[in-house]
């Protein structure tokens, strides 16, 4: 048994070292991705073992040379691909992997893939630029709210909401900066009035720096991003305040970098478990949705300069029981739920 088992060591050895020097070819598409993966004589027996994230390559052919040919087409929702946001760039993330024994053995050789898109113009709607610029120093920035309609296509034109339906609240922040800057919503809470005092009556919505509480009594979610310095809280209505006025108020978070933390983050409830919005493979971010995100690490206190809070309120919404009620209840002058706008003098 000792020499079956110094003997596979020794294969693994030459495997590892075989492979150390790979011939890929990553060609990026619009919604996919073609790599292919050259490899010696010696890894044909193996043509199961190669892997994109968790796929297994397409198509497999032996060359006249006696090398094999992984070639691996996929869109980027398969293969558990990562997508990121970073300014007007989505990201995508995944790994090429040679893992000659199954799992829990681990992989003898990994290589990175990437794809970098810029988003359209045209797919970002024009009322939903935050705008950009180049400023020096430590700018002014102005920050927006409002209610979005059902389309997402502009601001909605009513401020009446069904019980149980949803409600699009859009975030941003105008781009003041050359670096993208990264919009959080770091809590957010629904009460009866529009000015918030220490005996006001609230409804918890986002709380725990970034956690979406309401993901986990519903359907609310945060949709995924067009643009880092926007963030769209697609919020199912609630019975809180039902009939009345209901103001919603958030404590923004803003600042110029893409580094993620327990106090930097948008969490929801995605197939029954915490998700992070930004990148889904770092859901461990989330686990202290749980319980407290309060307890901070020295690096989270070296960000804290960078970073911009602000106080938005949007309302009033008027959430109703019946759809009849649409009828009898009041549409704002301008369209939509009215949003304090401002700027941040910090």
């Amino acid at each position: 048994m000792v020499t079956h088992f110094c003997l596979g060591v020794v294969v693994l050895a030459v495997l590892a070292t075989a492979v150390a020097d790979p011939d890929i070819k990553v060609v990026c598409a619009k919604d996919s991705v073609r790599v292919t993966w050259r490899v010696a004589p010696q890894f044909v027996p193996y043509a199961a073992r190669f892997f994109l994230g968790n796929c297994m390559p397409s198509t497999w052919k032996v060359l006249p040379t006696g090398e094999g040919e992984a070639s691996f087409n996929y869109k980027f929702f398969d293969c558990r691909f990562t997508k990121q946001l970073k300014g007007k760039h989505i990201i995508y993330q995944n790994q090429l992997s040679f893992r000659p024994q199954s799992k829990p053995k681990p992989a003898i050789f990994t290589y990175p893939i990437q794809c970098v898109q810029k988003l359209a113009e045209e797919k970002v709607p024009q009322f939903l630029n935050p705008g950009s610029g180049v400023s020096e120093g430590h700018s002014k920035l102005v920050f927006h709210m409002e209610l979005l309609n059902e389309q997402l296509t502009g601001v909605s034109k009513t401020n009446v909401i069904p019980l149980g339906s949803f409600m699009p609240i859009w975030a941003a922040v105008e781009q003041k900066s050359h670096q993208p800057l990264v919009l959080l919503m770091d809590e957010c809470v629904a009460a009866s009035t529009p000015e918030l005092h220490p005996g006001s009556q609230v409804y918890p919505i986002v709380g725990n720096n970034g956690c979406l509480l309401e993901s986990k009594r519903g359907s609310s979610l945060f949709l995924p991003r067009y643009h880092s310095s926007a963030i769209i809280l697609y919020l199912q209505s609630f019975k809180f305040g039902m009939g009345g006025e209901v103001y919603i108020h958030c404590n923004l978070i803003v600042w110029d970098g893409d580094y993620l933390d327990q106090h930097r983050k948008a969490c929801h409830v995605k197939d029954g478990r915490w998700e992070l919005l930004d990148d889904p493979m770092r859901h461990s971010l989330c686990n202290c949705c749980e319980t407290s995100c309060n307890p901070r690490t020295k690096r989270a206190a070296d960000w804290e300069s960078l970073s911009s809070h602000f106080n938005s309120m949007l309302g009033p919404i008027i959430i109703v029981d019946q759809p009849d009620s649409l009828a009898n209840a009041s549409l704002l002058d301008t369209g939509a739920a009215q949003s304090k706008k401002g700027v941040d003098l910090s």
